[in-house]
Parts: C-alpha cells; sequence; structure tokens
C-alpha cells in the first residue's frame, strides 16, 4: 500500500494529470491484478447479502416508485430488476437505480466506517447492471466490485465528507466509475475522467439523513450509482470533466471540504497489488444504522438481567463522537425521539432503537419499526429516559487504525429507583469479523433464507445460491439469472400519470 497525498493547488502550478488523486484511482482501476480467493468469496457473500435485502423490500413504496421509473426504460438486452421475471429487461442506469434503491431501503445490507461512512454494498448494483447489458463474465464482474470497494474503502479512510455535511455517496460516485472501468477494462485516461465526471455530479448534503429523513435515504446512492453509469458512458465517447476534481483551486476540496490548507492522505494499493479492502468491511445482522448493531446485541443481552422494565430510572450510552452526533442525542433532532416519526428517522435513532431491542430481547426488520411498536406505551418510556454521552476513548477506538481494534460500541449505564445499577460494554456486533460469532457464507445463505422465506419459492431460492455461488465460472448469459423472482406475477401499478 501507498499513502497518497491530495492538498489544492493554483492553476498556475498546473497540477500534471498523474499527480492527481483520480489519476492515482484510475491507475489501480485499470491495473492487471488478479482476485485473491477469499477476495471472491466475499464478494459472492456480498451479493447474496443484496439480493436479500433486496427482495425483502420489494414491496416497500420507495422501491415500487424506483422500479415502475425503471419499467418506463425496457431495453431487449438490458440488465434485470430484483423481483422481477429476468425476460424483462430494462436500460442498465435504470436497472441500478431501481435496483439500488432495493439494496438500501432497509438499511441491513453493509458498511465500513472510518473517517467517513460508506455501504460500500451500494457499488454492486450499478455494476451489475452494466455487467448483465454489455457482455461481461463473472470473472469481470468480481474484478469491477472489488475495484469498487478498493475505492470507496480508501477514500472512506482518508476522506471526511461528515465534517462538512456532504453525504457519503460523494465517494460512491468515483468508486462506481472505477468499478466499472476496471470490469469493462478501459484505459486510464477514460476512466479518469469518469471518476472525476462522477464526483462531480454526485455530491449532495447530509440533510438526507438529518431531521425528517425521507424515503431519499434509500434513493441516494441508486441516484449516485445512475449517474456513475451515465458518466462512465460519456468519458467512454471521449467526454472529459471538471479537471482536477480534488486538487483544483475551486475543487471539491477547496470550495467543499476543507480548503487550500488541508492535505488529506489517502491509501492506495500498488499498481498491480491485490485488492482486498471488501474484507475489511462488514455486514449487518440488524436491520439499522450500523453503529446501533453492537448496542442492539448488547440490548438483547442485558434484557435477561432485568425484571421489571419500569424501574428504570435513565439510561445512558457512552459512545463514540460519530454515534453521539449522528444517531444519538447529540443530533438535536426532536424526531429520534418522535413514536410518529418515519422509519429511515428511527433506524437512525440509537434511543428508539436501544429501548426496543432492550424491552423485547430481540430485534425484526418489519416488527420492530412498525407504528404499533412505536407507540407502546412502556417503549416510550424507557425511550425517554435515554441519553447518549460522547466518550473520548470510544471515538478513538472508533478510528483505530488496526481494523483488530477498531470499535463501533459503547458502554450501557441503567440506573435503577433503588439505587442499583447495571452497566455493560460491546465493542463490536456478534456478526462482525472481530465479534462472538462473525458472519460466515452459511450466515449470508440464513439471512437470505428469512429475508427471502413466502416472497420466492424455494426453487427458485436454491437456484440462485446455487448459480452465485459458482460467480467466478460465469458466462455472460449466466449474470441475467443473478436475481430472484418473487412468486407473484402481478405487481400492484399506479394508476396515476407521470413523466415516465
Amino acid at each position: 500500500m501507498i499513502n497518497f497525498e491530495v492538498k489544492t493547488y493554483p492553476e498556475s502550478e498546473k497540477l500534471k494529470k498523474e499527480n492527481q488523486l483520480a489519476w492515482k484511482i484510475a491507475e489501480i482501476a485499470s491495473d492487471k491484478s488478479r482476485p485473491g480467493g477469499e477476495q471472491i468469496e466475499m464478494v459472492i457473500n456480498r451479493i447474496i447479502d443484496n439480493a436479500a435485502v433486496a427482495i425483502a423490500s420489494f414491496s416497500r413504496k420507495p422501491v415500487i416508485s424506483a422500479r415502475e421509473m425503471a419499467l418506463a426504460h425496457k431495453r431487449k438486452n438490458g440488465a434485470t430488476l430484483f423481483g422481477v421475471d429476468k425476460k424483462v429487461k430494462v436500460d442498465c442506469e435504470w436497472a441500478a437505480w431501481a435496483n439500488g434503491t432495493a439494496v438500501r431501503e432497509l438499511d441491513y445490507h453493509d458498511t465500513f466506517l472510518a473517517a467517513d461512512y460508506s455501504h460500500p454494498g451500494d457499488n454492486i448494483p450499478p455494476i451489475l447492471a452494466v455487467a448483465q447489458q454489455t457482455g461481461c463474465s463473472g470473472i469481470d464482474l468480481i474484478r469491477g466490485i472489488l475495484t469498487g470497494y478498493e475505492v470507496q474503502v480508501n477514500l472512506v479512510k482518508g476522506i471526511c465528507l461528515h465534517e462538512h455535511k456532504i453525504d457519503h455517496i460523494a465517494h460512491l460516485g468515483p468508486s462506481v466509475a472505477a468499478g466499472i472501468g476496471t470490469m469493462l477494462k478501459l484505459n486510464t485516461e477514460t476512466i479518469y475522467q469518469s471518476i472525476q465526471q462522477a464526483l462531480h455530479t454526485t455530491i449532495s448534503t447530509r440533510q438526507s439523513r438529518k431531521g425528517e429523513i425521507s424515503s431519499w435515504k434509500a434513493f441516494a446512492p441508486a441516484h449516485a450509482g445512475k449517474l456513475a453509469i451515465e458518466a462512465v458512458d460519456r468519458c467512454m465517447r471521449g467526454e472529459g470533466a471538471p479537471s482536477p476534481i480534488y486538487e483544483g483551486e475551486d475543487s471539491v476540496i477547496s470550495r467543499i471540504l476543507s480548503g487550500p490548507k488541508k492535505i488529506y492522505t489517502i491509501p492506495l494499493p500498488e499498481i498491480n497489488e491485490e485488492k482486498k479492502a471488501i474484507l475489511e468491511t462488514y455486514t449487518k445482522e440488524h436491520s439499522a444504522e450500523y453503529q446501533s448493531q453492537a448496542l442492539i446485541d448488547l440490548a438483547k443481552s442485558m434484557n435477561k438481567k432485568i425484571k421489571n422494565f419500569d424501574d428504570i430510572e435513565k439510561i445512558e450510552i457512552h459512545t463514540s463522537h460519530h454515534t453521539h452526533y449522528v444517531i444519538g442525542t447529540g443530533a438535536n433532532d426532536p424526531q429520534k425521539m418522535d413514536p410518529d416519526a418515519s422509519r429511515e428517522t428511527l433506524d437512525h435513532s440509537i434511543m428508539y432503537i436501544f429501548a426496543v431491542a432492550l424491552e423485547d430481547g430481540s430485534w425484526h426488520h418489519i416488527n420492530s419499526y412498525t407504528s404499533a411498536r412505536a407507540h407502546k406505551k412502556s417503549t416510550i418510556r424507557i425511550w425517554q429516559k435515554i441519553k447518549t454521552i460522547e466518550d473520548s476513548e470510544w471515538t478513538k477506538r472508533y478510528h483505530d487504525p488496526d481494523p483488530r481494534k477498531k470499535c463501533f460500541g459503547g458502554k450501557v449505564i441503567i440506573y435503577f429507583r433503588d439505587g442499583s445499577v447495571l452497566e455493560e460494554e460491546k465493542g463490536v456486533a456478534d456478526a462482525h469479523p472481530n465479534g462472538l460469532r462473525p458472519f460466515k457464507r452459511s450466515n449470508y445463505i440464513e439471512k437470505f433464507k428469512t429475508l427471502t422465506g413466502g416472497l420466492i419459492t424455494k426453487k427458485e431460492s436454491l437456484k440462485f445460491l446455487k448459480l452465485v455461488q459458482n460467480l467466478k465460472s460465469l458466462k455472460n448469459k449466466d449474470l441475467i439469472n443473478l436475481n430472484c423472482e418473487i412468486k407473484s406475477k402481478k405487481f400492484s401499478k399506479n394508476k396515476k400519470k407521470f413523466i415516465f
């Protein structure tokens, strides 16, 4: 690995493109590195994971809207849509839009947290859609996905977007463009321009994850994937991009991030070095913001030690800066304490999540978010007693550069009316690679079967799982089948008139 320093330069210096971050990324995207066996197996795990959560969200309103928009753009040799008959194909950028929304809707797929946040699995829908439409093989797809993960993970390590209230999809646009470039075997120049265009068009603010969180939280990464596909297509036609996108006088760093005096350090693999970043990422056992995963496990454990929840006087969650300010009371979002808040808001409220998991001793991707569940009086009483506290030690552990020491949990102190105290802590979720029971292939398959049960046939399930586990040997005609059709052949269609 190398540590590449990035800063802004005055236009008079005419920074050579070979010394720009976008070019360095393009170089590793266009290199000849071969995927290792462990990385190939993890790509398969994440495709299974994505399919599971996409099928589970099939009937949710944002997913229906995205799918209907995509179905208005049919293409004979295009890409498929999750849950829909494989004979129906649409333009790949619209498949990326619909499938990306389905994958993101339940907030239930993989994550990587460092200087910033990310869901690297968001790379898969656009890269897979392009693979289906352009004649790529299974191994091509694997190489593209590994590049997507590599780029996004390393950008997240080096550049904090949240500090400036910029949404994390600004790292996703470049990673998707780079991944598609790898998969299509494009030259360095074309990928370089594509990365710059993709970044330029995918910058938005974090208001999508603040206050009354709307369905745009699910649409946002899908939109970034769609824009990245379009950026690559334009650059394949010889078009250019705003340049240098990171280092220019009016660039992203200069005007949107920390400004001309800031030097960012981005870790990148050497040219032709094996791309391993996917192995540093982790999926979710529970459908909620990743920083709540360990705390859900902790709540389930503490549930067994509480006889009467009405005896609780108050609950303190001592945790990292990120957890406190993003999903804790440090966010100062009254919606996070409101039973009438949207599901998207509740899954970003550790106060709500911990209260439900503590009272129920369990967590469910649907039942834990129903309106009736949020309005349960006993839950509200617990919920209102919870406060998060930023703890510098947990913040330090959150940012530890050693993946074996990095933590995303916290310490919980429950104070009872009789003066007694229950105190426990958990550093990482049980399903984390360093947790009590790290997710293996069998866990991904079990998650898939649980989330798709009753929605797809057993035959369809077995067919998909057999196919995806042979990914490296698949031909392009096989990639069309990396999808699952739901049982029902009739989808409710909105009868109102729209643009598409």
